[in-house]
């Protein structure tokens, strides 16, 4: 039976007292085990920055210690829970540690490069996006109400981020019970959810196939 040291990480306090995205990481990883007939050896979690290596995240350093003891694999539910670092990414070829992406299983140590340089582009973007939003804020006079405006700006990056992920929850229900009637195409979808008069995201009354894709 193979074994698996499972680690899960969120980036923000807010996120480890609410458990948001934590629990559902931690589910994941469960049942990919279970899926792959493997034992969970360890489990770790953590609340820290994705740009960090090891060395600034204990749980982190602890899991990868626990996997070269033992010669267990470590599972993370997607890419960017384990790190936004392309360098550290990078580092895992070498290092000895066999590890497994929930989302992209196909991934290991040996094909991680491409995918390490992907994630630290997220990383930057997100940084670029909550500066521009920070800017926008600014122009239009918005008082965030706090010593630290970056703070908040990713709160609210991060709010909106959650919306998306809570609008999904509710809606692909409604799209796979239209799934089970026989409808199989984006359009068909759409035309059921536009009949049955459900609202998009954004408030809107027509779906499109695009936007069922969006969700789907």
């Amino acid at each position: 039976m193979k074994h698996f040291v499972t680690y899960c990480r969120v980036s923000t306090k807010m996120q480890g007292r609410n458990g948001l995205g934590m629990e559902s990481q931690t589910d994941t990883v469960r049942r990919f085990v279970e899926k792959a007939g493997g034992t969970i050896v360890s489990e770790y979690c953590e609340v820290e920055s994705g740009g960090k290596t090891d060395r600034d995240r204990q749980e982190l350093a602890k899991a990868l210690s626990e996997c070269r003891k033992v010669g267990a694999t470590l599972v993370v539910a997607k890419l960017d829970r384990l790190s936004r670092n392309a360098e550290f990414l990078l580092s895992l070829q070498n290092g000895n540690v066999d590890f497994v992406c929930c989302d992209c299983p196909n991934v290991d140590r040996f094909t991680v490069g491409i995918l390490a340089l992907v994630a630290q582009r997220e990383r930057e973007l997100i940084s670029e996006r909550t500066k521009s939003a920070l800017k926008m804020a600014k122009k239009r006079g918005v008082h965030l109400g706090t010593r630290d405006p970056v703070k908040q700006v990713s709160l609210m990056v991060a709010g909106a981020r959650q919306a998306k992920i809570d609008f999904k929850s509710k809606i692909f229900p409604l799209i796979e019970e239209i799934r089970k009637t026989g409808v199989s195409t984006l359009q068909g979808i759409a035309d059921c959810l536009n009949r049955r008069g459900i609202p998009t995201r954004t408030g809107k009354s027509v779906w499109y196939p695009a936007t069922v894709r969006n969700v789907a």
